[in-house]
């Protein structure tokens, strides 16, 4: 019996061992494969197509020096940026992988006063003080292909979703021999403004170029082109125009002969811009009163209706913004909008999910014979233009009555375009009489035939209906990290952007990889619950509301129809309608409270609902199975 007890244990020890030596055997051969397991629902640890492209193209080995302080007195700060190095390490392994040989991985530990140290330091890697002990932390990156550098200074784990898109542009642009230019044609100060001498004084500096123009310059030659410009460059390959506010048809031509000569363009108008500020201040009413901004004569001859005095707004894509009493309020001429409103087949929105307009306009209409048009973004059937007054200065839900209409937001026009101007170049504007060279400077129309009337092949233009998706407040949040500036990006915007020129430019290798950097998940289910629920409400409060201006208007009646020596005396029956309108005027303002409290109960319960579900829905099924396989096993047991 004993030596039976012996022999037992012996086999359990041999197995263990046996055991171990079988997992350290697979893990040594598994680990020598490299493979990576992706399970998350949109790939996101995966190599988008656009970088393996990128990488495809390689025909001359690209050399990446990884910079990483491996510091010797842990900090928080230092532990949460080395798990974070293991990160961008994986990441550039992959690439490594992918490009089969042609991307070459060093690895460095800039230590004080080593070889590394300045090594980083050349790149163009500098390292920063990490409290509290001071000592210089490196982690950056530095790509090279002969005698071309691109670096990225520090790779800030704000930005971990555009980690693989900032390592591949660094690689396009380090393969790239010569950058294509852009042209860009704003009447908002894009490019930043210089500070004035009396705000330097003060301490003042003066305004930043937009994020969108900064980083178009990493990767394009971008040239700023005047709203008054008659003719565009030859050598401009993209011309991107911004919120054209009283663009001429001067202008307008120039562009149309840009088009016509193969130029391809992405134009951004306006209804109502927040980024138009012209004498908001000193009145309120300026913006709303401008006339927005438009290329009238280009649509016009593209089939394309677009109403500069209408904003557009939409229920099932309203933003929560802070109201003018600071409490947050629902805003129907703010979008967020969601994979539902943008075309997941088009290769330059297909990743991307969350994007912000703030009081858009819209486009209708049908394209001009020989082009044909694809809608990127549009709305919800949820939704009506009205005045950019009224957007302006709030009241649209009282009024809002649903078009069932989808607006397109963003459209590409591709086909052979033809002239919006075929008596040839506008006349420009008349000399005043009383100038002495009238005669001299007043243009007439250029002959016909020195124009082009249609282009000679094909060409693409992309529309958008809202420019303050470029601005800066709209797209991102910057900070200072390490004496860095680091960009966090609020929303899809920034990436659509680029996307787009990028597109145009003729290089999409980037717009995969580019729209990977938002996620969202918005809780669809939940939203149209809370929509049903606000339209079962909305016709009661707005009777609610006709009924208390009615009340309002029978007494101010009452009070005009007084004589003028019975001002201020009331006759026996005024007083009792006044009572009574009164009375009338409080329970009326009563119901429309309760009807907006229980509004407003009915989605936080709906909210807390969920929330419940979310938190104990894995407990219960865990529960559950704990219960069924206790049942189980017992009566197997029992049967026995």
């Amino acid at each position: 019996m004993k030596s039976k007890s012996i022999e037992t244990y012996l086999y359990s020890a041999v197995g263990v061992v046996a055991m171990l030596a079988l997992l350290a055997g697979l893990n040594v051969v598994l680990g020598a494969f490299k493979v990576r397991v992706d399970v998350t629902a949109d790939n996101a640890h995966t190599l988008s197509e656009g970088t393996r492209a990128i990488l495809a193209k390689l025909d001359t080995p690209v050399k990446a020096r990884f910079y990483f302080s491996q510091m010797e007195n842990a900090t928080p700060q230092s532990v949460a940026l080395g798990n974070y190095a293991r990160q961008v390490e994986d990441v550039l392994n992959a690439l490594r992988q992918a490009s089969r040989g042609k991307l070459i991985v060093e690895k460095y530990n800039p230590q004080p006063d080593s070889d590394a140290e300045d090594s980083a330091k050349l790149d163009g890697i500098e390292g920063q003080p990490m409290p509290p002990y001071g000592e210089a932390f490196y982690l950056g990156i530095a790509f090279s292909q002969l005698d071309s550098k691109v670096a990225i200074p520090f790779v800030s784990p704000s930005r971990e979703r555009l980690l693989e898109y900032d390592m591949a542009r660094a690689i396009s642009r380090v393969t790239q021999s010569e950058k294509p230019v852009v042209g860009v044609m704003s009447a908002l100060p894009v490019f930043g403004m210089p500070s004035n001498p009396m705000m330097m004084q003060m301490g003042q500096r003066g305004q930043d170029p937009w994020l969108f123009i900064s980083e178009l310059q990493s990767d394009f030659t971008v040239r700023e082109i005047q709203m008054t410009a008659e003719t565009i460059d030859p050598d401009v390959r993209v011309l991107v125009v911004i919120y054209p506010r009283d663009i001429t048809e001067a202008t307008q031509f120039a562009i149309d002969q840009f088009v016509l000569r193969g130029g391809k363009l992405l134009a951004f108008v306006d209804p109502l811009s927040i980024a138009d500020n012209r004498n908001s201040m000193m009145n309120p009413l300026q913006r709303a009163a401008a006339g927005g901004s438009n290329l009238e004569k280009l649509l016009n001859a593209w089939g394309i209706e677009y109403d500069p005095g209408k904003v557009l707004a939409d229920m099932t894509y309203k933003t929560t913004v802070g109201g003018r009493d600071g409490r947050p309020q629902e805003t129907p001429t703010v979008l967020s909008l969601t994979r539902d409103a943008i075309n997941s087949e088009d290769i330059v929105t297909s990743q991307l999910d969350n994007l912000l307009l703030a009081y858009p306009g819209a486009f209708t209409g049908t394209p001009a014979a020989g082009l044909s048009q694809t809608v990127l973004l549009k709305s919800s059937p949820n939704s009506q233009l009205i005045e950019k007054m009224l957007a302006e200065f709030g009241g649209v839900d009282r009024d809002f009555k649903p078009s069932e209409k989808e607006y397109a937001l963003a459209i590409r026009l591709t086909g052979k375009f033809k002239t919006a101007f075929p008596e040839g170049k506008p006349a420009a504007p008349a000399t005043p009489p009383d100038s002495g060279d009238a005669e001299e400077t007043s243009a007439t129309p250029a002959a016909a035939d020195e124009a082009l009337k249609e282009a000679a092949e094909e060409n693409s233009v992309i529309l958008v209906a809202d420019s303050d998706m470029l601005f800066d407040p709209v797209v991102a949040r910057v900070q200072n990290l390490l004496g860095f500036r680091i960009v966090d990006p609020l929303n899809g915007n920034l990436n659509f952007g680029q996307s787009l020129v990028e597109l145009m430019a003729g290089d999409s290798n980037l717009i995969a990889v580019r729209s990977r950097a938002t996620l969202n998940r918005p809780f669809t289910v939940v939203r149209q619950m809370e929509e049903k629920a606000q339209d079962s409400y909305r016709n009661q409060i707005r009777q609610l509301e006709q009924s208390a201006q009615e009340t309002q208007q029978r007494l101010s009646e009452l009070q005009s129809a007084k004589s003028t020596d019975q001002r201020f005396v009331l006759s026996p029956e005024q007083q009792e309608q006044i009572v009574k309108l009164r009375q009338k005027e409080a329970e009326v303002n009563r119901d429309l409270k309760d009807v907006r409290r229980k509004l407003r109960q009915d989605v936080d319960s709906l909210q807390n609902w969920i929330k419940a579900l979310n938190i104990a829905a894995m407990p219960l099924a865990v529960t559950l199975t704990g219960i069924l396989a206790a049942f189980y096993k017992r009566k197997k047991t029992a049967a026995k």
